[in-house]
């Protein structure tokens, strides 16, 4: 019976000591000293996942519609290595489906120089061979096209009325990473010079991360549309993305494709000169007739402005550190439309082919000439 007793002792004892450890620090204050450090991990977690936003539901809906369109582009070059021995190198980037004939979009420099071949990855991880439409260098673009089943094509915007501030998203595969989506917004829109030959008019500066492998792919406004393409990066030989990202406009694309298509090559219009824009202030301190317009610095040899007897500028100056010709015409209209700057004479090409005839007003010293000029073809 004393055995029972000292029994039952023990085990209430050790029952209650039990309890303490395990239920009750959390609600003892001071007692949670008996809290061992194998005691269960008691988590707050949320009753249910919190809706979304509205901008974020925008940024899946954008991101589940075009990421079906968005492509990887793999190119294959031959190349000779340290040893003379033949490698293969290659090339990656990104581009995005335009019909469901399987034309593809991409930049010029994602596949030049492709001697052994083009690999076009969809989203779904299905590889096809592309053969090679046509190309632009002087644009950056080149159309590829591929034999595959139930594509989804993108749509395309009008990149004429954007404006700075807007937002825009980026899809592609920087550093190989697949169906990769950033955003931001427009920083501005200005042409900026891509190589030698290359010159993008009205290019879309953006601060969406774009990085190595984004080249190609698609710039998309809020409601999922193109408004342009990826094509290159400011830098500083740092090799990804610095805030400064730059695509070229989705029209320039649309200006080109069905010479591309045709032709395999572009037959772009061009007058054939280098200009400056002149604003107010320089037009005042240059005493030129017109508040504005583009000033002509070049005529390239052979050009359709050669032809039609346009001239370039003679006399050297220098405007901040930046060496301009003074002395050439002054053009202040094509077709009736003003010319403030190249953008207004990018803008006016978009909407001619080479072979049309236009007519050009601008002024020679203070006098005002209007003639007509047959468009040539871009040359690269």
């Amino acid at each position: 019976m004393k055995f029972r007793r000292i029994l039952l002792i023990v085990l209430l004892s050790v029952t209650g000591f039990w309890l303490l450890t395990s239920y009750l620090p959390g609600k003892l204050g001071s007692w949670s000293l008996f809290h061992g450090a194998g005691s269960p991990l008691q988590l707050t977690e949320a009753e249910a996942a919190p809706a979304y936003d509205a901008e974020e539901q925008n940024n899946i809906a954008v991101y589940k519609r075009v990421l079906p369109s968005v492509v990887n582009v793999t190119s294959t070059t031959l190349v000779f290595d340290f040893f003379n021995g033949v490698v293969p190198q290659h090339g990656q980037g990104s581009g995005f489906i335009l019909d469901k004939a399987g034309h593809v979009l991409t930049n010029y420099h994602v596949i030049e120089g492709a001697n052994r071949g083009i690999e076009v990855m969809l989203s779904n991880k299905h590889r096809y061979k592309a053969s090679v439409v046509g190309t632009d260098k002087v644009h950056d673009l080149a159309l590829l096209k591929i034999d595959a089943p139930d594509l989804q094509p993108v749509t395309l915007a009008d990149s004429a009325g954007l404006s700075v501030g807007q937002k825009v998203y980026a899809i592609g595969n920087p550093f190989g990473l697949n169906g990769t989506m950033t955003r931001g917004i427009i920083s501005s829109i200005r042409s900026i010079k891509e190589s030698e030959d290359a010159v993008i008019e009205d290019a879309l500066q953006t601060d969406a991360a774009i990085n190595p492998g984004n080249s190609g792919g698609p710039l998309l406004n809020s409601g999922g549309d193109v408004i342009g393409i990826n094509t290159m990066i400011a830098s500083n030989g740092a090799e990804q993305s610095s805030g400064i990202g730059f695509a070229i406009p989705i029209n320039t694309a649309k200006a080109v494709l069905a010479d591309l298509t045709r032709y395999g090559h572009i037959k772009r219009p061009w007058l054939g000169v280098s200009s400056y824009p002149i604003g107010p202030d320089l037009a005042s301190q240059m005493g030129l007739p017109a508040v504005s317009g583009v000033l002509v610095q070049t005529v390239i040899s052979g050009s359709a402005a050669e032809r039609a007897g346009i001239h370039g500028g003679s006399q050297k100056a220098y405007v901040g550190n930046t060496l301009i010709m003074l002395g050439g015409d002054l053009i202040v209209a094509i077709d009736g439309h003003e010319t403030i700057d190249t953008q207004d004479i990018n803008a006016i090409m978009n909407h001619h082919q080479a072979g049309d005839t236009v007519s050009v007003t601008f002024y020679r010293g203070h006098k005002k000439i209007t003639l007509k000029l047959i468009l040539g073809e871009t040359r690269g």
